[in-house]
Formats: structure tokens, C-alpha cells, sequence
């Protein structure tokens, strides 16, 4: 009867052989020039799960500069990831190899960059991983491949528990993102956190003030992109973890919604998130901007929050102040301009639908709504499906159907106006040809009158437009 081990050890040779089978000669140029080479961390647990990726990790008692020797004779390509750090890289077909010298590293109480030290045994090495599911191995160049599991990742993979080899409080004192993986697992594997580790989490949150934005930015990313991101999200907000760097999340647990449909705007939050997940392959599969733009929409609420006489609760203008708010946090965490202006742009337009009422938009109001989301109209045509969060199937089906209508109104003038590519019936070179005017800011005032026409009144064609672009160039002069 085969044991966890060796089960473990045959499902992850099989992985490895099946979508990388070139390892087996890097293995070789290792042993060969008299080093060992072990596969380590998050592929060995991949492999054993049969999800294992393109990009490999190892772990060598060889140096740097060896690795780098072996690798220009083996990969296609090679490069310096960080020799600091002991890590080499190359690529050999599609497969993409780290392999990192035995190590072990710190952070200093009040540094951001790590200290490292090279080991000379792979034990110290795993000893040193973040959690027991990532600190096991698969030793490549002893006579037969080895699986080496000092720390029980076996056991807690097969539980689904995410648990640190040592004490959670050493560990995430050498490295604080590490409190912030734990949550990336739980939304990527859907797996429980042990009790030790949540106990560690809440106590040492403020550590993770060391961590630069950019790290905490990649991490929180792989969460909210995880299977289940609420799970990850919530274990972050119940730690205190959000508190560090989006605080703007755990403050919607202070606010009631003016409907008195949910606990609290939190967890209206989370469900919009779910929601919009479960219809995102309208945009071809999982999408950052949308699942930012569900999770923070509401965001303006606490500070718009305010009182009903009689009852109630009221937050005006949330989505212009949410907007902004937006804007900050994720430059404060250093995401790409593109992706914050698209997020924020969301945010803006999430409560628009609801002026739509049942059908009393003219054309030139649908329009503008197709104008002023733009290249964003199918995410905001989710984000609003997924903002529906009643508990009352009878307005739920409502509401859908008002928006597949909104959808149909929308389909049915962009086959006959194009609406994707508004713009006047006239272009610049002509209004100042009919205008007899040079570049100046009067050609772009006139541009906007005509664009505001077209939105207005649909396609006009150029002798009506021309008659009427005369007729305000002479009011203007008037």
C-alpha cells in the first residue's frame, strides 16, 4: 500500500514529466558537475495537485555563479534575477526556471529589504518557507527523485490548511508579506487557515508598515484574482491587514445601507464582487479592473453617510467621492495609471443605470451613456448587473430585465449609429475649412457643439451639420 509520500512523490514525477519534461536534462548538467537540484515550494505542491505551471522553482547548493555556468550550456536564454539573492533564471521552450542557492533570509525590525545568507543544506532552506505546503521538495539528481516533506505539507495539503513550518510569529517576522500570502492561498486554494496563524496575523498586522507598496500590491492582486478572493478578503479585514493598506474596505462594516438589505456595506461589497466574478467571462475570463471596481464602488459611503429624518440612511454623490477616493489608494499602491483611471472611472458610472428607471431614457440619453463609458461599457454593463443585490427575486428579475433592455436599446444603435465610434459629422479639417479657421481653441468649442448635436439627435450627415455649425458660429459672433 503506497503511503502519502510516495503517492505524493509519484503524482508529482508524473507532473513534472508530463508539462516539463526538459528538467530531467537540467537535473543532469547538476549532478553532473557534481551539485544537487531539488524542484521546491509552490510547483511541488502544484505538481502534486496536477495544476503545475510554466515557471519552476529550484533550490542548489550551488553558487550563483555555477548556476549561471550550467544554465548558458542548458536554456535558450539565461538571466540575472538577483544573484544577491542567490537566484538565476533561464527559459528553455516554454518552460521558465528560477533556481535559487540553499538560503535563509530576514527583514530587520525596521528595514524593508531582507538580509540573506546562503546555506549549505536544503533543510535550513525549507525551514525558512513561508508555509508547510510550500516547504517541501523534490530532490532531481539523487539516484531515484526524492520527496522530502520535513514539516508535515503532505498532511496539510491533503487537510486543505495553510500552517507555517515553525512558529507563525517567527515567520512572519522574517518576512511580514508572508501574513498576506496566507490570505492569497486561501483564494486560490480555497484551503482554511490555522488558528495559530490568524492568532499571529492580528497580533503583528502593523509589521507589514515595513513592506513596500509595490510587494503589497502584487499580493493583494493574486488575492483578489484567487478562485474565491472573499475568503482572502475577509481574513485580511478580520486581521487587520486591510486596516495597513486599504482601509477604506473595513470602514464599509460601520455602514448600513439606505435599503436595509444587507448587515452592512461590506458585505454588500463582497457580494457584488461574487457576482460580478460569476459573469466576467463576458470579458473573457477573470478581470482585475472589474473586481477592483466591485469590491471598492461603494467605497464613498462612509463619508457621504448621512441621516433620514424619520429613518434611514443616505449617501449622496458616494460614487463622485468613491471615484476619487479610488484614485488615491491605488496610486498609493503604485497600480499603473491606466488601471486606475478605468477602476475609478467605474466607480463613477456604477449608479448611472439607475436613472434608466423603466425605459424613460430618450436615444440621446443612451448615447451618452455608451459616450462616457467608452471602451468600458461592457465592464459597467456587469458592474451594474452585479450591484443588484435584493433579496427580493421579484425586483431582482425586474431590474435584470430593465438592463437587458437598456443592453438591447444600446445593440440595436450601435448597428445603426455606430455608437462605438461617435463622433461629429464633420471633422476638424472641416470646420475649418467652413469656419476659415487656424488651430485655436474655437475649433475644438465648435467640435464639442457638434459632438453634443450628434449625441443629441443621432446622425445628421454633413449639409444639416454644416447649416447648423454656421448657424452657432453666428450666435458666437453675436
Amino acid at each position: 500500500m503506497k503511503t502519502p509520500i510516495d503517492a505524493a512523490t509519484e503524482l508529482a514525477i508524473g507532473t513534472l514529466t508530463k508539462h516539463a519534461p526538459q528538467t530531467n536534462t537540467l537535473a543532469t548538467a547538476f549532478k553532473e558537475a557534481g551539485f544537487k537540484l531539488a524542484l521546491v515550494g509552490g510547483p511541488v505542491r502544484d505538481a502534486i495537485l496536477g495544476r503545475l505551471g510554466n515557471d519552476l522553482d529550484f533550490t542548489t547548493n550551488a553558487n550563483p555563479k555555477d548556476c549561471e555556468k550550467i544554465l548558458n550550456k542548458w536554456a535558450d536564454s539565461v538571466w540575472d534575477v538577483g544573484a544577491a539573492f542567490g537566484t538565476i533564471a533561464g527559459k528553455k521552450g516554454e518552460v521558465t526556471v528560477e533556481i535559487t542557492t540553499y538560503r535563509s533570509e530576514s527583514y530587520k525590525a525596521d528595514s524593508r529589504k531582507p538580509v540573506v545568507e546562503f546555506g549549505d543544506n536544503i533543510e535550513a532552506d525549507l525551514a525558512r518557507r513561508d508555509f508547510t505546503i510550500n516547504a517541501m521538495a523534490l530532490e532531481l539528481t539523487t539516484e531515484k527523485p526524492t520527496f522530502i516533506d520535513l514539516f508535515n505539507g503532505i498532511s496539510d495539503l491533503q487537510n486543505k490548511l495553510i500552517k507555517t513550518p515553525g512558529k507563525p510569529e517567527d515567520s512572519f517576522s522574517d518576512d511580514p508579506l508572508r501574513m498576506m500570502r496566507a490570505a492569497r492561498f486561501m483564494s486560490q486554494l480555497d484551503f482554511t487557515v490555522d488558528l495559530a496563524v490568524i492568532a499571529a496575523m492580528k497580533s503583528m498586522a502593523k509589521r507589514l508598515e515595513i513592506i513596500s507598496s509595490e510587494r503589497i500590491r502584487d499580493e493583494f492582486i493574486k488575492t483578489v484574482m484567487g478562485q474565491k478572493p472573499k475568503l482572502g478578503i475577509t481574513l485580511l479585514v478580520e486581521t487587520g491587514l486591510a486596516d495597513i493598506f486599504l482601509p477604506e474596505v473595513p470602514k464599509l462594516k460601520l455602514e448600513i445601507d439606505e435599503h436595509h438589505h444587507h448587515k452592512d456595506v461590506y458585505e454588500h461589497s463582497l457580494t457584488v464582487l461574487e457576482q460580478a466574478i460569476a459573469l466576467e467571462e463576458r470579458l473573457g475570463g477573470p478581470n482585475l479592473t472589474l473586481r477592483l471596481a466591485a469590491l471598492l464602488h461603494d467605497i464613498g459611503k462612509p463619508k457621504t453617510r448621512q441621516l433620514i429624518a424619520g429613518g434611514g440612511v443616505s449617501f449622496h454623490h458616494h460614487e463622485v467621492v468613491g471615484a476619487r477616493m479610488c484614485k488615491e489608494r491605488l496610486r498609493t499602491l503604485r497600480f499603473d495609471n491606466n488601471l486606475i483611471n478605468n477602476v475609478a472611472k467605474l466607480v463613477f458610472l456604477h449608479l448611472r443605470f439607475h436613472g434608466y428607471g423603466s425605459g424613460e431614457w430618450s436615444d440621446s440619453a443612451v448615447r451618452r451613456y455608451v459616450r462616457d463609458a467608452g471602451e468600458l461599457l461592457t465592464h459597467l454593463h456587469l458592474l451594474t448587473r452585479a450591484d443588484c443585490t435584493t433579496r427580493n427575486k421579484k425586483k431582482a428579475d425586474l431590474l435584470a430585465k430593465t438592463y437587458d433592455e437598456l443592453e438591447d436599446r444600446i445593440a440595436v444603435l450601435m448597428q445603426q449609429e455606430e455608437l462605438n465610434k461617435i463622433r461629429p459629422d464633420l471633422t476638424g479639417e472641416q470646420i475649418m475649412q467652413i469656419l476659415n479657421l487656424k488651430p485655436s481653441p474655437a475649433v475644438g468649442k465648435a467640435y464639442d457643439f457638434l459632438l453634443e448635436l450628434r449625441l443629441e439627435n443621432g446622425p445628421m450627415g454633413e449639409e444639416k451639420a454644416k447649416q447648423e455649425l454656421l448657424n452657432w458660429w453666428q450666435q458666437q459672433k453675436i
